[in-house]
């Protein structure tokens, strides 16, 4: 699992936060990893940290105390997290650790035993009672105002909207589950007005997330849900889609029910882009998996979204190398692709999570062939990306407006793109008028693998 946004460190935090640190402010510095569900945890965290009075430091020897927010999906991001938190202590020595891996204290205790203390993930008062501990509150009620806006870690031209926490599949190569709790969906209110919010302080585009989008809702009692003449993640989605930013929508399970999304897409509410896990293509593999095995059908569904939005953009991951996966299963996968033309796709290697019910399968599948499929699978995807962007040359799009560098040039993303993990759109020439954030109208006039470039 990577950063979300990549190297999301201490020194590169961007925090919303303009205001040089008081004589006798406690200042807490902030470590990020993992995904854009982790990202909004921590900024909820410094949120309520500033309400406190506390600065937020850029940096390890600014920090009084750093927290460091962890992920711990995959061996990788978990060995990740360790390294972070190591380099934490050695650079500033007071660390309070958090988040996904949070939930094994035992485990980062066994590897990194100074640390003050551990809370798990979305615990927002434990971990404010653990930098009280280490670091006592002292705020100036004249001085610390918090923002209208909260502290944000990401650009101020977009937001994460974190819709629900937890989840109530049982996927057996995921221990989300166990680690964030089952499906607990944050009030329409509650998020309709933190997206307002965030649209009044300059916030273009919004970016829905959760584990389970489609499921927004549904854990209601079912005297809340009485009398909805629809799901209500279509009714969320038609109330943000009125506030005038982009809407996006990221992992959205292929219920029937995603249907009704697409007509707000055609009418222009919200952005014609769905991000969709479908893990796989095999029906016996995606049994393996405890997932829905209905791949022909979600090829239905892919037609049926296209018939409504002709220029909805599929985005989807995959996992290659599951234990018990033959070459006919992963040949179905490829042959899927073919059939599907996804247009953003990315691939994972299976990989053992402690706790997770797959490490118990049989015939796990040798790494080398992990690799070669992984290979094989990417050659596929891009090839099929590189298509379909060519078939964009010449046409006008919007793009909104991500960095401007000391050449002049503009990276961008079109409604196509969700920023950190999807493609860019470049233009290299007339931008001195052009503002970070800024929508503008371009014409593409060249088309790479992932990438493409345009002009005013």
């Amino acid at each position: 699992m990577s950063q979300n946004p990549p190297d999301l460190r201490p020194d590169l935090a961007r925090a919303q936060l303009s205001e040089t640190r008081r004589e006798g402010q406690p200042t807490i510095g902030m470590v990020s990893l993992g995904c854009p569900k982790a990202l909004v945890d921590s900024e909820r965290i410094l949120t309520r940290l500033r309400a406190e009075g506390y600065g937020i430091s850029p940096d390890y020897s600014g920090a009084d105390a750093v927290i460091v927010n962890t992920c711990g999906f995959l061996d990788s991001a978990k060995a990740e997290s360790l390294d972070a938190i190591g380099e934490a202590l050695a650079e500033n020595g007071k660390v309070i650790v958090t988040g996904c891996l949070g939930a094994e204290p035992d485990y980062i205790r066994e590897h990194h035993p100074r640390i003050l203390a551990v809370t798990g993930p979305h615990q927002y008062q434990q971990v404010l009672d653990a930098v009280h501990a280490v670091v006592p509150p002292s705020p100036d009620p004249f001085i610390d105002l918090l923002p209208a806006s909260g502290v944000s870690l990401t650009p101020r031209h977009y937001s994460y909207l974190k819709i629900s926490e937890g989840c109530n599949h049982k996927c057996k190569f995921c221990i989300i589950p166990d680690m964030r709790g089952r499906l607990a969906s944050r009030p329409h209110k509650a998020v309709l007005r933190e997206a307002e919010k965030l649209v009044e302080n300059g916030v273009q585009e919004l970016l829905v997330i959760s584990q389970d989008t489609s499921a927004y809702g549904t854990d209601w009692p079912n005297d809340v849900r009485r009398g909805l003449t629809e799901q209500p993640i279509t009714t969320l989605a038609r109330d943000l889609g009125s506030l005038g930013a982009w809407v996006r929508l990221h992992y959205v399970y292929p219920y029937p029910s995603v249907r009704e999304i697409i007509p707000l897409m055609s009418e222009g509410l919200i952005l014609p882009y769905l991000d969709i896990p479908f893990q796989h293509a095999h029906p016996e593999t995606l049994k393996r998996m405890a997932r829905p095995a209905h791949a022909e059908r979600t090829l239905d569904r892919i037609n049926e979204w296209r018939e409504l939005c002709p220029d909805i953009t599929l985005r989807s991951t995959f996992i290659v190398g599951y234990p018990g996966e033959s070459e006919a299963e992963f040949q179905t996968l490829l042959d899927w692709m073919d059939e599907a033309q996804l247009d953003r796709v990315g691939c994972f290697k299976y990989e053992n999570v402690a706790g997770a019910r797959s490490n118990a399968l049989p015939d796990h599948v040798p790494e080398a062939l992990k690799q070669e499929r992984w290979e094989r699978f990417m050659e596929k995807a891009q090839a099929i990306s590189e298509a379909k962007l060519a078939a964009k040359v010449g046409q006008r799009m919007d793009v909104i407006i991500d960095d401007i560098d000391e050449d002049g040039i503009a990276t961008c993303r079109t409604k196509a793109d969700a920023p950190e993990i999807d493609g860019n759109l470049f233009i290299d020439e007339g931008t001195e008028a052009l503002e970070v954030g800024q929508i503008v109208s371009v014409e593409v006039d060249e088309a790479g693998e992932y990438d493409l470039w345009g002009r005013l």
